[in-house]
C-alpha cells in the first residue's frame, strides 16, 4: 500500500495518540479535561455570536430589543416591541443567524469526513458535485419555461435540492462500476461536478435575460437573505441527525484516514462505511446548497484549524468543527451584511477573501508552503 503525502501529515498524529500510554499528554495536544473546556468554551462562542449576529445589521437592533422579543415569543411578561421592529428581528434576522450556524456546522462536518474517506487533505463538501448539481436545479427551475404552477410548486429551493440528487445519483452509478477507492470518489466527483457547472453556464447563457442572470449569480455565491423559519427547521433537523451519524462513525473515520486495507484489517466494513458517509455528505450539502447557495471554504479551512486545535482523532474533532464552522459562517455572514451596507454581497465572496489567506496561514503552520 502506497503513502499518500497529503494523508500522512494527517495520520501520524492520530497514530501517536492511538497508542495506548501511561504518560500524560504532550504539551500542545490538550486532554480530554482541556478538550471538555474547549468544547464548553466554543459552545458559550456560538451563543454569544448568535446573539451578536442577531443585532447586527442596517437598521440598529438592542440587547434590550432582542430580549423583549425572545421574552415575547416564550410567552414572558414583556413588554412587546413594535411589530415592524419585532418582524425584523424574529422573521429575518434570527431565522438568518441560526441557518448561518447550521450551515457552517453543515459544510465543517462534511469537509472534517470527506477529508478522512477521500485521504485528501483539499476535500470540501462540493467535492462530490453536489454543489455544482444543486445550482444547476436552481438554474432550471428559474430559467426554464416551466409552467406556472410548477416552477410556483417547485421553486429555486426545491429545484436546487433535485439537481443535488441528480447529481449525487450520477456519482452513486458512476461508481457502481469503478468501486468506492478513495481516488476514484475524488476525480468522478470532479466529472460530476464540472459537467453541472457546464449545464449551469448553458442555461444561463441560453435562456436568461440580464436581470434574472445577475440574480442567480448572486444566489449562486451564497446569501443567507432567503432563510426563513421552514428552512431553519429542516436544517436543524438534518445537521444535527448528519453529526450524530458521522460521530457514530469516528473510529471508522479514523481506520478510513489511513487507507482502506487499513480500515478492513481494523474490521471495519469500508465499502458501506464509505457508502453511508458520503450519502450523509451529500445530504448535509444538499440541504444547505438548496436553501443559502454555495459557500465554499468553510469545510475546507475549518477542520484543519480546528485540528490543530483539537487534535486528529474524530470523535474529537467533529463536534469541535461543527462549532468552529458555525462561529465562523455567522460572523461572515454578519461582516457580509455590514461591509457595504447598505448593499449586501454574497456571504460566498466574503469565505472566499477570508478562507485564502487563513488556509495558506494553516498550510504554513503544517510546514507545508
Amino acid at each position: 500500500m502506497s503513502a499518500d503525502p497529503g494523508a500522512v501529515d494527517l495520520l501520524l498524529p492520530a497514530a501517536r495518540e492511538l497508542r495506548v500510554s501511561t504518560t500524560p499528554p504532550r504539551s500542545g495536544r490538550p486532554g480530554v479535561p482541556a478538550r471538555a473546556g474547549l468544547f464548553l468554551a466554543g459552545v458559550l462562542v456560538l451563543v454569544a455570536s448568535v446573539a451578536a449576529g442577531t443585532r447586527i445589521g442596517s437598521a440598529e437592533v438592542g440587547w434590550s430589543d432582542l430580549g423583549r422579543v425572545l421574552g415575547a415569543r416564550l410567552g414572558l411578561a414583556v413588554e412587546p416591541l413594535p411589530p415592524l421592529l419585532d418582524s425584523l428581528v424574529w422573521d429575518l434576522r434570527l431565522p438568518r443567524v441560526l441557518m448561518a450556524a447550521l450551515v457552517g456546522a453543515s459544510l465543517a462536518v462534511c469537509g472534517t469526513v470527506l477529508q478522512a474517506v477521500t485521504r485528501n487533505a483539499l476535500a470540501d463538501p462540493y467535492l462530490l458535485g453536489v454543489s455544482s448539481g444543486a445550482s444547476a436545479g436552481a438554474v432550471a427551475v428559474a430559467v426554464l419555461p416551466l409552467s406556472g404552477p410548477a416552477a410556483g410548486t417547485l421553486g429555486i429551493t426545491g429545484g436546487a435540492l433535485v439537481g443535488a440528487l441528480l447529481s449525487f445519483g450520477l456519482l452513486l452509478a458512476l461508481l457502481h462500476r469503478t468501486g468506492l477507492d478513495s481516488g476514484r470518489i475524488v476525480l468522478t466527483g470532479v466529472v460530476v461536478g464540472q459537467l453541472f457547472t457546464a449545464l449551469t453556464s448553458l442555461v444561463l447563457m441560453a435562456s436568461a435575460d440580464a436581470d434574472t442572470t445577475r440574480a442567480l449569480t448572486h444566489w449562486l455565491l451564497g446569501s443567507m437573505a432567503p432563510a426563513r423559519w421552514d428552512a431553519v427547521v429542516v436544517c436543524a433537523i438534518v445537521t444535527p441527525l448528519g453529526l450524530v451519524i458521522a460521530r457514530l462513525c469516528a473510529n471508522a473515520l479514523d481506520g478510513l484516514a489511513f487507507g482502506a486495507d487499513t480500515a478492513a484489517s481494523l474490521g471495519i466494513g469500508v465499502r458501506r462505511t464509505r457508502m453511508l458517509l458520503l450519502v450523509v455528505t451529500a445530504v448535509l450539502t444538499s440541504v444547505a446548497v438548496a436553501t443559502v447557495g454555495a459557500i465554499g471554504f468553510v469545510g475546507l479551512i475549518v477542520p484543519h484549524g480546528v485540528r490543530l486545535l483539537a487534535g486528529p482523532l474524530h470523535r474529537v474533532l467533529l463536534p469541535h468543527a461543527a462549532l468552529a464552522g458555525a462561529v465562523f459562517l455567522v460572523w461572515t455572514d454578519a461582516l457580509a451584511r455590514v461591509a457595504f451596507a447598505p448593499r449586501e454581497i454574497p456571504v460566498g465572496v466574503i469565505t472566499a477573501l477570508l478562507g485564502v489567506p487563513l488556509f495558506l496561514l494553516v498550510l504554513r503552520r503544517r510546514g507545508e508552503l
